[in-house]
């Protein structure tokens, strides 16, 4: 194989005319890295948000930088010290986001970041998964630590986290509310939610008893948020931290989750995938020339689902 690929980098911080399509060298796996060859890839609002140098405080990364952090491939080479997988696994994963992303037709991940891909899903499906479903996981099962029985609402029920969330709330015995636009309403319940709010017809804020919050929003949405919880409730966000002073006023706690790779976790998704309990919903595909398309799409925020990369499948 050439020592070449093609990857989408970014040389400065921008719109999406920053987006390059770039020839660069294949990297080569550091003693506890893969290199994946990889099949698909999937746009989070954290890509453009990176793009646009919103993160950049936060993440410092050295330009230019390949951008992208959900992927599923094939392991084509692996570091002296990897015992956990070999060539020719199929693997998904959410990396290292302070790493070269998977906008590319090879990435380099360390291999506890790494887990073997649902069987039962397309390479485009499992690369849809890593990020979307960790940070569900990781605010619902970890933060919020919601139980069977409790009352959940969820924000944006159909969006890409929104999705997973509501499932995995399910999968828990929670009882799901979540906002959605009244055209996505029979997504979210095929999904599980047992009641859909109209955002635009009906104000969620009216709520009382709520256990557990789940906010995907922001702004608004959040402040609204704090009074529908019960006494000793919780509140995630993953957009803002939440104001701890205000949680105090309410006699609830809360929560800011950034996720982060987890390839226990992952393990776990995909024996869900398997056993038929996780879906994943794709609402547009693109090619690694039309990432900036791919963008755009995201930004609208009206995705319904998973946009995907799809780099060699």
């Amino acid at each position: 194989m050439s020592n070449v690929m093609k990857a989408v980098q970014i040389n400065e911080f921008g719109g999406r005319n920053v987006l390059m399509l770039n020839d660069i060298a294949i990297p080569t796996p550091a003693e506890n890295e893969i290199l994946i060859k990889v099949k698909s890839a999937s746009v989070n609002p954290v890509d453009w948000k990176i793009r646009e140098g919103y993160l950049q405080p936060l993440l410092n990364h050295t330009l230019p930088l390949t951008l992208g952090w959900d992927v599923s491939g094939e392991v084509a080479a692996i570091g002296e010290n990897v015992s956990n997988f070999k060539i020719g696994d199929a693997v998904y994963s959410r990396p290292n986001i302070a790493k070269n992303g998977s906008y590319a037709e090879y990435q380099t991940v360390t291999s506890d970041e790494v887990a073997l891909k649902p069987n039962s899903l397309t390479w485009q499906e499992a690369a849809g998964v890593p990020l979307a479903a960790l940070t569900a996981w990781q605010s619902l099962y970890e933060l919020a630590k919601l139980q069977a029985g409790e009352r959940v609402l969820i924000h944006a029920g159909s969006g890409a986290v929104g999705q997973f969330a509501i499932q995995l709330a399910k999968l828990r015995g929670a009882y799901v509310y979540t906002t959605t636009s009244s055209r996505n309403t029979e997504l979210v319940k095929r999904l599980g939610a047992d009641q859909a709010i109209d955002y635009r017809q009906e104000d969620f804020s009216e709520l009382t008893d709520i256990d557990v919050v789940f906010d995907t929003i922001g702004g608004d949405t959040q402040a609204n948020s704090w009074k529908t919880l019960k006494q000793g409730g919780r509140l995630v966000s993953i957009t803002q931290n939440p104001d701890e002073a205000i949680a105090t006023q309410h006699g609830v706690s809360a929560f800011f989750c950034f996720v982060q790779p987890n390839s226990e976790q992952l393990t776990k998704l995909a024996k869900f995938a398997d056993a038929g309990q996780l879906k994943v919903n794709i609402d547009s595909e693109f090619r690694l020339d039309q990432v900036a398309e791919a963008h755009e799409r995201s930004e609208t925020g009206r995705a319904q689902g998973k946009i995907i990369i799809s780099v060699s499948a």
